[in-house]
């Protein structure tokens, strides 16, 4: 069957294989090499792509959840929205979350998946407290900080490319309500946003929007979106209307026309964005769908990019060099005359030790550009910019580093290579994505 990453690019003729059944996955591994799990197909490139897809979707059955303790073990293919579903009535939540509940929880913690608040809570992989991996000679081990650690902290962020993570047990985070106190701030320049940043530094969830279809040159408009776990005593205080979704999202039915998104319908959605806030500042209460998943009142959103499909660019740059960095990054995407329709900027904290994670000290931007003939060369400039500034690329995005490019953002990566030859000799588990890096 063809198929394809959530950016619809690359598409790639594949074997599917699913099963509830372990031992069945058992046997596929060992008839089968060059491999790769899959979660929920929401990684954008082509990091869960191979001639032989390993689905995990089957395995989706809950274990045990302690609700006063906030622990939970689940089976690898269940989606983080389910897991909202049965946590958050009983006062708790994601430790950290992307920006889509629709990923399974083997595949999130595969890519150790960051949030808007990685400034103070890291990423997702910190808050596991032990996993079984499937090993490519059939056997089950189980592994935490304190157990097969070398393993723990590799397969986390290790791209599936360990083993295929068959549960886990997770962390959660304690709430008192399912809303979030949220704060607007409209921007008119890259400076007044990093300086926004910095002041609102202790909140708990931040992220920026901004506009970069006229690059740095022009005054480069922005929201900062902040926002707090609302308490009971918030929602007694708000008294207004508080939004909530509810029923089926809407539907994207079919693919686009490729023209539907150039430079001019880019821009004209990203003034017509910016414009609909009307006051410098806005504070309300909303429900935590609306905060931490906007796309997902959409489904199958990635159709507006058309056949053709996408990619995302997302790297990290030091604190130090990121306005900077940021500026000139703007500037060469704005001289190849191309526009990214979604463009979100956030601020990350330490690293952590997680061989492979991609998350550092920084500020970190990630672009929406439909594909077109000029992206890759323009990608090939961006990468120098980011490796002259020490940044890295997140490879759950990826679909176009060369080998040269990545070594050098990952100077890590011979460390999990030897790693990977204990767990996996014969490199059973690959993707086109380890392929094209030359893992």
């Amino acid at each position: 069957m063809l198929t394809s990453g959530w950016g619809n690019y690359p598409k790639v003729d594949a074997e599917l294989f699913s099963s509830s059944k372990i031992q069945d996955i058992i046997s596929y591994i060992g008839n089968n090499n060059n491999l790769i799990p899959q979660g929920f197909a929401r990684s954008y490139g082509d990091s869960a792509l191979n001639g032989h897809i390993l689905s995990t979707r089957k395995l989706d059955h809950f274990i045990e959840f302690d609700s006063e303790k906030g622990i939970i073990t689940a089976q690898a293919g269940v989606l983080f929205s389910e897991i909202l579903q049965i946590v958050v009535p009983k006062g708790w939540f994601l430790p950290v979350t992307p920006g889509t509940k629709y990923v399974t929880l083997g595949g999130a913690i595969s890519s150790d998946v960051h949030g808007k608040n990685h400034h103070k809570h890291g990423t997702l992989g910190q808050y596991v407290e032990s996993m079984d991996i499937l090993l490519a000679n059939g056997e089950i081990k189980h592994c935490s900080k304190s157990e097969n650690s070398e393993l723990f902290n590799s397969a986390i962020a290790g791209m599936g490319l360990m083993g295929v993570i068959l549960s886990a047990t997770l962390k959660l985070h304690k709430i008192e309500t399912a809303y979030i106190k949220q704060k607007v701030i409209k921007t008119r320049s890259l400076e007044e946003l990093y300086e926004l940043f910095e002041i609102n530094r202790n909140y708990t969830y931040s992220v920026s929007w901004i506009d970069i279809t006229g690059g740095a040159r022009r005054s480069v408009n922005g929201l900062l979106m902040l926002g707090e776990h609302a308490l009971r005593e918030d929602l007694q205080v708000n008294k207004e209307k508080k939004d909530v979704i509810a029923g089926n999202p809407l539907d994207v039915p079919f693919y686009f026309p490729n023209i539907v998104l150039n430079h001019s319908t880019i821009k004209i959605f990203n003034t017509l964005y910016y414009a609909k806030e009307l006051k410098k500042e806005k504070n309300a209460i909303t429900y935590f769908d609306s905060y931490f998943y906007p796309l997902d009142i959409v489904n199958n959103w990635n159709k507006v990019y058309g056949h053709r499909g996408f990619l995302q660019y997302q790297f990290v740059v030091p604190l130090e060099h990121g306005l900077q960095a940021i500026k000139q990054i703007l500037n060469k995407i704005a001289d190849y005359g191309q526009a990214s329709f979604l463009t979100v900027l956030k601020t990350f904290g330490k690293r952590n030790d997680f061989v492979l994670s991609f998350p550092d000290e920084g500020y970190t931007l990630a672009m929406d550009f439909p594909l077109t003939r000029g992206l890759f060369p323009m990608f090939d400039e961006l990468d120098k910019i980011v490796l002259d500034y020490g940044g890295r690329f997140y490879l759950t995005k990826d679909a176009h580093l060369s080998p040269e490019t990545f070594r050098k953002s990952n100077p890590e990566i011979e460390k999990f290579l030897e790693i990977k030859a204990k767990y996996d000799p014969n490199n059973k588990f690959q993707s086109l994505q380890s392929k094209r890096l030359g893992f």
